[in-house]
């Protein structure tokens, strides 16, 4: 199978999600997690943005040595100098230069016609190459980019010693089928497309960031930017975890493979979640507290019968030790007989039957029950088994 990369955005893109900064100590604690997690780059951050920005990247790139780490530069000499200063001790620098390719953003943000954006974009390639073994450029905004123009953006990138090519979807607004559609319509308009590498970047706004990421992967991209917990801006990036475990899970349709170290996803999901103040919905896919929990008697029967049944993703696969059976109204009798057996509790048929209907009548008055209801309950019917 085929390798995609992942490009780990979380100490950059991650962190300027509204009150998830962190500080340098943490950075650094997060960026070495990352690199047990064997993500490939790790972005540590916007060198230029900050003093402390610039410290953290520099002090990442020293205690990381098994992944590439890289810092953004905007299309401008200073930043590109910025970055150089704080990441030219890595084995392995890498620089992350960015301009805006939209009209919206030329004409309102930038100030620039789309030939000094053409020229600004060749000679920062051009500066950063001097510098840089490693070169990657990006569009900002390139879903909402006029195609031809953008083009000839990419081209002159590349031509300028580009390594990577990045086509952001900036604000979420693509569906699966445009995104897709614009990674192929670049293959087929940019000489020297396939000397480089295709990057995605999607954000969450609509809710198809990972929809999107996957299928710009069969599109034919080989690097994924992604944050851990799906952290950013606005409603977020891409999530890491679900596009991993989309891939491993859906091998059958994607036929590709990264080099992540699969069970240190639930480790590394706590600590972004720890360390940003940034808590993760129960309902969160893979590494939510729901996710592999099930009150219904019908799931629970069946996952207690072979997980297979209703878990498509086993807890274990991401570092977790088992799933967890809620008990609520709408569990059965299955789960809980095996709840009293855990409890140490022998019931007969008779006291199941009679235990049950009450546990029934206090799920409908709690949303949930916890140890000391059930040993209340169980204190009415039945006696500690006899060993």
């Amino acid at each position: 199978m085929e390798k995609v990369e992942i490009y780990d955005t979380t100490l950059r893109d991650g962190e300027q999600s509204p009150g998830c900064s962190l500080n340098e100590h943490e950075k650094v604690q997060v960026a070495k997690q990352l690199e047990r997690l064997h993500v490939d780059v790790i972005e540590a951050g916007f060198p230029a943005a900050s003093p402390e920005d610039f410290r953290a990247v520099r002090n990442i790139a020293k205690a990381v040595k098994n992944s590439t780490v890289t810092g953004l530069a905007r299309s401008i000499k200073s930043d590109i100098d910025t970055a150089w200063e704080a990441l030219k001790d890595t084995e392995n620098p890498r620089v992350h230069v960015f301009i805006a390719t939209s009209p919206i953003h030329m004409a309102d943000k930038l100030k620039k016609s789309p030939e000094e954006v053409l020229k600004m974009a060749i000679s920062a390639v051009k500066y950063a190459r001097s510098f840089f073994p490693q070169v990657e450029f990006s569009c900002e905004y390139a879903s909402r980019s006029e195609y031809p123009f953008m083009s000839q953006v990419i081209e002159g990138a590349i031509k300028a010693g580009a390594s990577v090519i990045n086509l952001p979807d900036t604000v979420g607004f693509c569906s699966p089928e445009e995104y897709a559609k614009m990674f192929h319509y670049v293959q087929e308009h940019v000489s020297g497309i396939e000397s480089v590498r295709l990057s995605c970047h999607c954000h969450n706004d609509l809710g198809m960031a990972a929809a999107n990421t996957l299928a710009s992967i069969e599109a034919g991209v080989r690097q994924v930017e992604c944050t851990v917990n799906g952290v950013g801006e606005r409603a977020g990036n891409a999530a890491l975890e679900e596009i991993a475990v989309a891939l491993h899970v859906r091998k059958d349709r994607y036929q590709m493979m990264t080099q992540l170290k699969m069970n240190e996803i639930a480790k590394t999901s706590q600590m972004v979640s720890q360390f940003m103040n940034s808590p993760i919905a129960a309902t969160k896919p893979v590494v939510g507290a729901n996710a592999f929990s099930h009150e219904s008697g019908i799931h629970q029967d069946g996952v207690m019968k072979n997980p297979k049944t209703y878990e498509i993703i086993s807890p274990s696969l991401i570092g977790l030790d088992s799933g967890k059976l809620v008990l609520g109204k709408h569990s059965g009798r299955h789960a809980f007989r095996a709840k009293a057996l855990e409890m140490g509790i022998h019931l007969s048929e008779e006291q199941i039957n009679q235990s049950f209907h009450a546990f029934k009548d206090l799920a409908d008055q709690k949303k949930e029950l916890d140890d000391q209801d059930f040993r209340h309950l169980f204190s009415h019917y039945a006696q500690p088994a006899i060993h």
